[in-house]
């Protein structure tokens, strides 16, 4: 089995958190204090800051998922501010407004290559948005995946690269870490924390947005082609 993280993996996304806010606005029903998206993505930004969310440099070390059905009531209850939508109907429009997302090239190609070898596919992925939204969108940009499950740490608390959650990506799909391969682009996430509990990593940096120190010990692929070629040579092996 293969699986798959979410964000610079199966999806490229560049990240907006004014034009989010901004369009979630645009359903207030009270605004108090006649807050603008900057002010009120400011506060957002101060309050993650405090909670040590998002951070690149720490986010390994942050284990514990604070999903958005928590934060979001928080965030604008605390300005004076009501919006009138569902905590997921606000994480839909604020993630399509604030990153759009497009599949990374060549992933469709890849994953319909496993597909035709017979090859069971997943995703774990550490997200604060709701789990319906993660699989509406996962679903809507990759309508052709057969994804036997998506794990998302806004449902099942532990973020990787704890090493529950991938524990629980084998429970489900019956198989021990040494009959999976994990594919992601966070090194101290996705390649330490699939290593560490046991499965096969590839590091995918071919939608990478931060800069990365190169691991030779690691199966490294910057494009899903190479990844396929190089399966299919081992099989040649």
């Amino acid at each position: 089995m293969v699986l798959f993280d979410y964000g610079q993996t199966l999806i490229a996304e560049k990240f907006d958190g004014i034009k989010g806010t901004a369009a979630v606005l645009q359903y207030a029903t009270k605004n108090k204090y006649h807050l603008s998206a900057e002010q009120v993505q400011a506060k957002a930004n101060e309050i993650n800051l405090e909670l040590g969310r998002f951070d690149h440099e720490k986010r390994h070390l942050f284990q514990i998922e604070i999903p958005n059905t928590m934060f979001t009531p928080y965030l604008y209850e605390s300005l004076g501010i009501k919006i009138a939508l569902s905590n997921s109907e606000i994480d839909t429009v604020f993630w399509n407004a604030a990153a759009p997302g497009v599949p990374t090239e060549g992933i469709r190609e890849f994953l319909r290559y496993l597909k035709n070898k017979g090859i069971r596919t997943g995703v774990i992925s550490n997200i604060c948005y709701a789990p319906s939204v993660v699989v509406e969108r996962i679903n809507r940009l990759l309508p052709e995946n057969t994804f036997e499950f998506i794990i998302t740490s806004s449902n099942f608390i532990f973020r990787k690269p704890n090493k529950r959650i991938f524990d629980l990506a084998l429970e489900k799909a019956e198989l021990q870490p040494d009959e999976v391969w994990y594919i992601g682009d966070q090194y101290e996430c996705d390649v330490k924390g699939s290593l560490n509990a046991g499965l096969q990593p590839v590091w995918y940096i071919g939608a990478i947005d931060l800069p990365y120190t190169e691991d030779k010990s690691i199966l490294t692929v910057a494009d899903w082609n190479e990844l396929r070629l190089q399966m299919e040579n081992s099989e040649n092996d």
